[in-house]
């Protein structure tokens, strides 16, 4: 047995991926021209210089646009172009010609295979580094409002043993109001630092407290008390931990990730899940290509009157109910519901069993 193509695996291949690539370069053209019309007043607004729009924005909106839609163009491609080689009578010629259905679908699965890999590169080592400018270049143009805003009574564990709290913090003069930290050993409380304000000093990366009040626990009587108006000091509490959202994490390499879903998991933060959302979605878009491409043959491989007229639409919605169903799902996540790597991999789940169900019945 070769693994070399065959004249009909490049012939279904060639019409698979070069309908993928002309679907994919279409839609990317009008979502541009959609994106310039929405936006144009802002770029007016701030002057954003040409250069920066091309290469700081758009450049690095492609690869993010491309990998967010990737299910929509793989279920569409195999819909179109297969719903034209049954109307040609070519599925029917092919399995006429002694090719068995599951060896039918031997070049679609390494067609899928190939956008696969693409969609998981450009996840793991491609949009992240493109997201960190894209997202820079939003906030700075679009999105001014995102840094405008106030985060109230925030937990963290800072440390083993080292928790912090803050009743309010403002963004728009990096000052968390209210802070306390307590450090405990042993289960025992040894020290705790009250602050009225503490604002962050970005030249030596720590925070300067205004009227503090730290407690020393002793064993004996008496506990070590200082207090005064100020007082610059460095604890395990970055700026950028207040600022973690759902744009920042799409901006965070694989070990940038892992590093940060650990940290957030130690200190009991909440918004580990923007985290945990992102690291199942990078693997679990990829994995959609197999599935749709599956549902999209047993769909389509049967010739109908009408044309593909039918078979488009209902490709076409399909995969947004697919998208819509990926989204949704997240909401498992943010109602604490289920966990996020069950909630992100159920739409697949779900789509894999409805697929199977189809493949089954396709050469029936």
């Amino acid at each position: 047995m070769t693994l070399k193509p065959k004249i009909l695996d490049r012939y279904i291949m060639k019409k698979f991926l070069t309908t993928f690539v002309i679907a994919l370069l279409v839609a990317i053209i009008l979502i541009i021209i959609f994106d310039v019309s929405e936006k144009i007043e802002n770029f007016v607004q701030h002057e954003v210089p040409l250069k920066s729009i091309i290469f700081d924005y758009y450049i690095n909106f492609i690869p993010y646009f491309v990998n967010m839609f990737s299910p929509l163009f793989v279920f569409i491609t195999v819909i179109f172009f297969t719903s034209r080689m049954a109307a040609n009578s070519e599925i029917i010629a092919m399995l006429s010609g002694g090719v068995s259905y599951h060896r039918l679908m031997v070049p679609y699965m390494a067609s899928a295979f190939i956008i696969a890999l693409l969609s998981l590169f450009l996840n793991l080592y491609v949009i992240p580094r493109s997201n960190a400018s894209r997202v820079e270049f939003e906030t700075k143009y679009t999105d001014q409002q995102v840094t405008k805003y106030s985060r109230n009574n925030v937990h963290y564990q800072i440390a083993p043993g080292q928790f912090v709290y803050v009743q309010t913090f403002s963004a728009y003069n990096n000052t968390a109001y209210k802070l306390t930290l307590e450090t405990i050993e042993n289960n025992k409380l040894v020290s705790k630092l009250s602050a009225e304000s503490a604002t962050w000093d970005s030249t030596s990366g720590g925070w300067h407290l205004r009227r503090y009040f730290i407690r020393n626990y002793t064993n004996g009587l008496e506990d070590k008390v200082t207090c005064g108006e100020a007082k610059d000091t460095v604890i395990a509490l970055k700026l950028s931990d207040f600022y973690r959202n759902q744009k920042t994490v799409e901006t965070l390499t694989r070990p940038e990730l892992d590093a940060l879903i650990e940290t957030q998991n130690m200190r009991g933060d909440a918004n580990v899940m923007y985290a945990l959302i992102e690291k199942n979605r990078r693997f679990t878009l990829p994995f959609s290509a197999f599935i749709l491409t599956i549902m999209a043959v047993a769909l389509t491989s049967r010739k109908k009157r009408g044309g593909i007229g039918f078979n488009l639409a209902l490709g076409i919605g399909l995969a947004f109910l697919y998208i819509l169903f990926l989204r949704f799902s997240e909401m498992f996540v943010y109602t604490d519901t289920l966990p996020a790597a069950v909630a992100m991999w159920l739409p697949n789940f779900v789509y894999l069993l409805i697929a199977a169900v189809l493949y089954r019945l396709a050469p029936k």
